[in-house]
């Protein structure tokens, strides 16, 4: 058993790091997709794991052979009975018989099935121990990308506006940064396709993402090879749902806007989006995280410090 345990633990560590390697190199578009299939993965090695432990434990049950009162003299004739070392013709006279509490401590049986169940339900739960133990010598990459964060914004002079965790990240960053640093988010680049009178108001990212679609839809050819599905669809999915943004949505903002924008990750790199060769333009400024927010990857925007 305990070999059983030692292997399924190398086999959880294992996954554990084949997971994070898959979130690694997952894109913004091929996130939820690998997070589905790291799901599957963990749920078919747990389902694999307690098949091993059940047929491990039922071998050890079913080679242990316990000998109760009724199986004593199961072989016999019918008429027949034990009497010292021989059989003879039943004394049915002079036996009495059996009181009822006798009766049921005879025909009693050890109830096998609870006791495996049990065995089994304290080694998964020493296992699950053991894995929570080696889960907490694994590096924590959330504050470990904190910390980075906290000090490239230092260095910068500029302080995070956290943003809400909804899918709805880089518009509401986006929008932030509009407006904090006095742009407006009406689009500078005219777009003859959209309306953007009730969509100024509150939320603030429903306008970016209209401003989003509206300049894709208007420069087309720009935009088609390098998606993965129908123009209509993606327009819907940009201007209708809850759907992530990538390095599409925030080239298409700096275009429609007329700005630039810098992505800034934990380790320094800034990703430059949109250029300033027809003059200076304004700069906007978010963060990106790959570890710290519940959805994977997420953006912040970031304001100038006090």
């Amino acid at each position: 058993m305990e070999e059983l345990q030692q292997k399924h633990r190398q086999e959880q560590k294992d996954l554990q790091a084949r997971i994070l390697q898959k979130k690694k190199s997952a894109t913004k578009r091929t996130r939820r997709g690998i997070n589905d299939e790291c799901v599957e993965l963990e749920r078919q090695l747990k389902e694999r794991q307690n098949l091993e432990l059940s047929t491990n434990n039922g071998e050890a049950v079913s080679n242990g052979h316990s000998v109760g009162p009724n199986d004593i003299g199961s072989d016999l004739e019918p008429n027949q009975t034990l009497e010292g070392d021989g059989l003879t013709e039943p004394q049915t006279q002079n036996l009495a018989l059996p009181s009822p509490q006798l009766k049921d401590e005879r025909t009693r049986k050890p109830n096998r099935q609870k006791a495996r169940l049990a065995r089994r339900a304290a080694e998964q739960e020493s296992v699950a121990i053991q894995a929570a133990k080696e889960a907490q010598d694994l590096p924590d990459l959330r504050s470990q990308e904190s910390d980075a964060m906290r000090i490239q914004y230092s260095s910068r002079g500029l302080k995070e506006h956290e943003i809400r965790s909804d899918g709805h990240c880089l518009y509401a960053a986006v929008a932030d940064q509009l407006v904090t640093r006095k742009q407006g988010l009406m689009p500078k680049s005219p777009l003859h396709d959209m309306s953007l009178g009730a969509p100024l108001s509150s939320p603030q990212y429903k306008t970016t993402r209209l401003v989003t679609a509206s300049y894709i839809s208007a420069h087309a050819e720009d935009f088609l090879p390098f998606m993965e599905e129908p123009l209509d669809e993606y327009l819907r999915k940009i201007r209708e749902t809850g759907e992530w943004g990538g390095h599409l949505e925030l080239l298409a903002l700096a275009k429609a806007y007329h700005v630039v924008i810098n992505v800034l990750q934990s380790n320094g790199q800034i990703e430059t989006i949109g250029s300033a060769t027809d003059g200076a333009k304004p700069s906007l400024w978010l963060s990106y995280y790959h570890h710290n927010f519940g959805l994977g990857e997420h953006y912040n925007s970031l304001r100038q410090a006090d």
